[in-house]
Order: C-alpha cells, then sequence, then structure tokens
C-alpha cells in the first residue's frame, strides 16, 4: 500500500489508511511527521507490531509505502513489514503471525481518518485522528494468493460465515 501525500511546513500527523481496530487490524498513519505503520493481532500489547521510521518527514511531497511481505504456506502465518519513504526503505519488522480470516465485522476500512477504535493506543485520545497534511492518494496492490485450493476453501467456507453471522 502506498500513500501520496504533503507535509505542510511545521509537519503532520494522523491516519493515512486503517482498516480493523484494536481487536485485530492496521494503519499506516505519521505521528509527529514520522510515517509508521501499525499492526494489532488482538489487544494484547504482545500482539501489537510496528515499524516506523526515526527520521519526520521534511515539508513537500512524499511516497509512504509499507510492503506486506506474508511467509505464505496458509492463512495466520508470519510476514515482514517494511517501511519505504520515497522508495527508500527507512525500517522493517517481522510479525511472527497475521490474522488469519478477517479483521473484524464492526469496524471500518477508512482513509485520512479513523472512525473505529485505534489500532494502537498512541492516538486514542485524538480520535479520529484526522490526518493534517494533504493526502493524494492511497493505492493498495494486492498479491497473487499464495494459498493451496484447500485452504483457499477453507477461507470461503469461514467468509460465508461470517457473513450469516452479521444477517
Amino acid at each position: 500500500m502506498a500513500a501520496e501525500i504533503t507535509i505542510p511546513e511545521g509537519g503532520a500527523s494522523g491516519i493515512l489508511a486503517t482498516i480493523g481496530g484494536r481487536f485485530g487490524g492496521w494503519g499506516l498513519l505519521l505521528q509527529d511527521s514520522k510515517p509508521e505503520f501499525a499492526y494489532a493481532f488482538s489487544n494484547q500489547p504482545e500482539h501489537k507490531f510496528r515499524v516506523a521510521s526515526q527520521q519526520p518527514l521534511p515539508a513537500g511531497n512524499h511516497l509512504v509505502r509499507i510492503a506486506f511481505r506474508y511467509d505464505g504456506g496458509g492463512y495466520g502465518k508470519g510476514a515482514t513489514a517494511v517501511l519505504f519513504v520515497d522508495e527508500k526503505q527507512v525500517a522493517e519488522a517481522r510479525l511472527p503471525r497475521s490474522i488469519g480470516i478477517r479483521f473484524s465485522l464492526d469496524e471500518t476500512f477508512d482513509i485520512g481518518e479513523d472512525t473505529g477504535t485505534p489500532v494502537i493506543e498512541d492516538y486514542v485520545d485524538k480520535m479520529p485522528f484526522r490526518f493534517t497534511g494533504t493526502l493524494r492518494k492511497v493505492v493498495v496492490v494486492l498479491e497473487p494468493e499464495k494459498l493451496t485450493e484447500q485452504e483457499l476453501e477453507r477461507l470461503r467456507e469461514e467468509a460465508a460465515a461470517a457473513c450469516l453471522a452479521v444477517q
């Protein structure tokens, strides 16, 4: 996923994109002009992961991108999250496992703000944590499936059960 942004003089903070929340989800955000990717496997602190730049972005146009490199070999496996700014790698983190089926039935996919629960508690008192710069574009690229036909069938069954649960 990538976001084209403009940082004003004085810096910017806020959500670029997020899905899910406190009980499972991810967010691409800026805190004090520092890009960050946060991933919550659950609401427990030991299940929250983040990869963040140590350097704030200067004023101007930037491309912030996260590459989520899933291990494959089934669902719920680990991944490596690599954070890029203007196509230069600035940070990397290992996630030992990922959410297997779905993030949440009661959270939203938000661009430019977070209207659900926060993925990390850092911005809970700033909700909806609207991005204070200019968000020009967000692009999500889905890579080819790395699941077997049996794993895909189980995933379809879980998704169907989830749909029935909310009817």
